[in-house]
């Protein structure tokens, strides 16, 4: 009994000394749960902001806030050439450029008549040097550019060691990625400075927050268009230039090549390019589809030995 009492005794008195510590922690709790539900609800809002408010409101003249004409390089891309048909919905023409042009020519044919718009085509292989610069320079010369869209080229984005690609496929995947990006954006926005507006647009993928295992290539050329684009918005923001960077996840190629089924989570290039478009002029960083906005999210939240454990299994089953 003596021993109970004793227990009980030092219980109370440990209790005592400690009610000012359990308040204090009480406290800190408190405060965490109220920044995280801000937090959350400032999520929410930049959510409805960005995605939803600006496809309730009617556009505005694209081609006099940004220029008449687009350039779109890697128009083969799935989405680089929904993005090019949505520009030229809203009157804008459009210079399709590509290694490869002869599966562009129905694109451009279509584009022009459904739309009204000029739509032309250029060769440029940029694995080839600088000689590609000056076609594309000539014919941009006498043209009021207004849009610069790159996209990354999907069809380079292979699951293997990095030991085991290639020269070919190394030397291509710097220069249809990275080269083409930074050298058709020089080519056309010293005019877009000069007049002091314009838009451009560079479309990466929604991993380059993390590594991706068995993907260094191509990985490390979305992490490139993520930060480039970045550093032009800082650079010539302030001197009219709009410069946005597309973070897609998966979308599907049906409607391409007819390969992959199209979802809510999964959109086709066309779903895709309608809700990216509406987030032109809105915002510089972004996903440019409401739910790959909250897979963005979660991927920031994961660890990123989680991540990679989870792209080395996925890389490995592809």
């Amino acid at each position: 009994m003596a021993a109970v009492d004793s227990f009980q005794l030092l219980y109370r008195e440990i209790a005592r000394s400690c009610s000012c510590y359990v308040e204090t922690l009480a406290l800190v709790g408190a405060c965490y749960t109220v920044s995280k539900a801000v937090i959350f609800m400032r999520d929410c809002y930049s959510l409805i902001r960005l995605h939803f408010i600006p496809r309730l409101v009617s556009h505005r003249d694209l081609s006099q806030q940004y220029g008449q004409w687009a350039l779109v390089c890697d128009a083969s891309e799935a989405i680089a050439k929904a993005y090019a048909e949505e520009l030229a919905r809203h009157g804008i023409c459009v210079i399709l450029i590509s290694r490869d042009i002869s599966n562009l020519a129905g694109t451009a044919k279509t584009i022009s008549d459904t739309y009204g718009v000029e739509a032309s085509l250029m060769e440029a292989d940029f694995s080839q040097g600088l000689s590609a610069c000056k076609p594309i320079k000539d014919a941009i010369s006498s043209k009021d550019i207004g849009f610069i869209v790159n996209s990354l080229d999907g069809s380079l984005d292979l699951s293997q060691d990095f030991t085991d690609l290639s020269e070919s496929v190394v030397w291509d995947t710097i220069n249809r990625n990275i080269v083409a990006a930074t050298l058709v954006t020089r080519l056309a926005l010293p005019a877009m400075v000069e007049r002091g507006k314009g838009a451009v647009v560079n479309i990466s993928a929604g991993r380059c927050l993390c590594p991706t295992s068995r993907k260094a290539a191509i990985s490390a050329s979305t992490a490139f268009l993520d930060n480039f684009s970045r550093s032009l918005h800082y650079e010539y923001g302030h001197r009219g230039v709009f410069v946005q960077s597309l973070l897609p996840f998966r979308v599907s190629s049906q409607g391409s090549e007819g390969t992959g089924p199209a979802g809510w989570l999964v959109p086709s290039p066309q779903v895709y390019a309608r809700h990216a478009f509406s987030t032109l002029g809105v915002s510089h960083r972004t996903t440019g589809y409401w739910p790959h906005t909250i897979q963005f999210r979660l991927v920031q939240c994961i660890p990123e030995w989680v991540w990679m454990l989870g792209s080395r299994v996925f890389t490995r089953a592809t």
